[in-house]
């Protein structure tokens, strides 16, 4: 397989609750695959080559001056005809991911519903909890450009939004999460065993799990723990729980309930918190009410850990900081730029983590690089699109002594 192209839709790892893709289908998803890749490489390349010759020089003969924040460039930016086409052609990927991923579920929706309904009904893996609101911040726009978000129903019981988000991840990514979507959780299982090679958590808790996609890993790297998996969104949760129950994961649970209230579960009683491309999809309250419960629940010497992208710096270029930002202003994550503003450690530490006890980790996605061999660029960011993230968390303080 030549490198410099992304693996076949048919490399993915076929479970039995995943959407089944025709021949056309599978067509579709490859095309939309390379286009992604396409327009994250080539394509997007050009964008640092139309500000470095054309807009930063206008900006300079305007202001008399360079941009002094991301902002500036991005409204220099949006009047730059290569960045316009590229943005819009970025947009359509996405709306076309999306709504074909949803035309291939619904097709096949009758089957799907039943099959998850009969997982569920016999694994005991799904607690749904119909009390549980939707937070505004996930209704208030369709994230990622999903219709209906995450948290939508086509009718009572349905797993829409989840099957489609499973089955269409493979195209967003360019395969660069391997075969089940999974490899930000392999990564995370890799960085903790690698730090602790012998710490065996015995409760575990994943918050904003949606699918489970990295969640499950975890479960399966520690078969003895108990991995309590949160989403306020019911219809993905079926649709995890049915997905971990055909791969045989028994020592998970997928729960209704939100981040900011966990109230359920009493101090001090998980080993491990964790998030994984969660925080940005916060509101500017609720990230501090969720770091505080996460906190109280957190055991002394426990682990809470976070991937994400990288936060903006003094360090990182505004021309970087502005590319990330893309997302916030064309993919429906209207919290991404402000989130990845924020000094987290500071953030952190108000909810009671000690800055002495935080770090900062880089982690990669852990795919098998026989069937996802890595693209030539692969040092290359793709300014948040990459499998490449950084992992911010601490280990809590053994005693108040200690956090003090």
């Amino acid at each position: 397989m030549a490198t410099d192209l992304p693996p076949p839709y048919t490399a993915m790892t076929r479970h039995a609750m995943m959407p089944r893709a025709s021949h056309d289908e599978t067509a579709r998803f490859n095309f939309l695959t390379h286009f992604n890749r396409y327009l994250s490489g080539a394509i997007g390349a050009g964008n640092k080559i139309a500000y470095e010759k054309r807009v930063l020089p206008a900006f300079r003969e305007k202001h008399g001056r360079d941009p002094e924040h991301r902002y500036e460039i991005r409204d220099a930016m949006n009047g730059d005809s290569w960045h316009r086409t590229w943005s819009a052609l970025k947009r359509n990927s996405m709306e076309m991911r999306q709504h074909f991923g949803r035309q291939v579920v619904l097709r096949q929706l009758d089957e799907l519903d039943a099959m998850a309904r009969q997982y569920n009904e016999h694994s005991g893996l799904l607690e749904l909890d119909p009390a549980v609101e939707q937070p505004h911040y996930q209704t208030a726009v369709d994230i990622h450009c999903q219709p209906g978000g995450y948290h939508t129903e086509e009718r009572e019981g349905d797993v829409t939004v989840g099957a489609n988000y499973d089955v269409g991840l493979f195209a967003t990514t360019g395969g660069a999460l391997g075969g089940l979507n999974d490899g930000g959780g392999q990564a995370v299982v890799g960085w903790v065993k690698a730090q602790r090679p012998d710490w065996q958590p015995k409760r575990i808790l994943d918050i904003g799990c949606t699918v489970g996609h990295n969640a499950v890993p975890i479960a399966q790297a520690f078969p003895e723990a108990e991995v309590i998996a949160i989403d306020t969104a019911a219809a993905s949760l079926r649709y995890g729980a049915a997905r971990a129950a055909a791969m045989g994961v028994e020592n998970i649970r997928f729960v209704q309930a939100s981040g900011e209230d966990l109230s359920r579960w009493a101090d001090e009683s998980f080993d491990w918190v964790q998030t994984t491309m969660f925080l940005h999809e916060l509101s500017s309250k609720a990230m501090p009410r969720l770091l505080a419960e996460a906190y109280r629940v957190l055991a002394p010497g426990g682990l809470i850990l976070h991937i994400e992208q990288p936060q903006y710096s003094n360090d990182m270029p505004l021309f970087e900081q502005f590319m990330r930002d893309w997302d916030a202003f064309n993919n429906n994550e209207p919290f991404w730029s402000a989130m990845h503003g924020q000094d987290l450690k500071q953030v952190m530490a108000e909810a009671g983590f000690g800055k002495e006890d935080q770090f900062v980790a880089g982690v990669r996605a852990v795919v098998d690089p026989e069937i996802f061999p890595p693209s030539p660029d692969e040092g290359e960011e793709d300014y948040g699109r990459a499998a490449i993230w950084n992992a911010y968390g601490a280990w809590k303080a053994q005693t108040q002594a200690e956090a003090a």
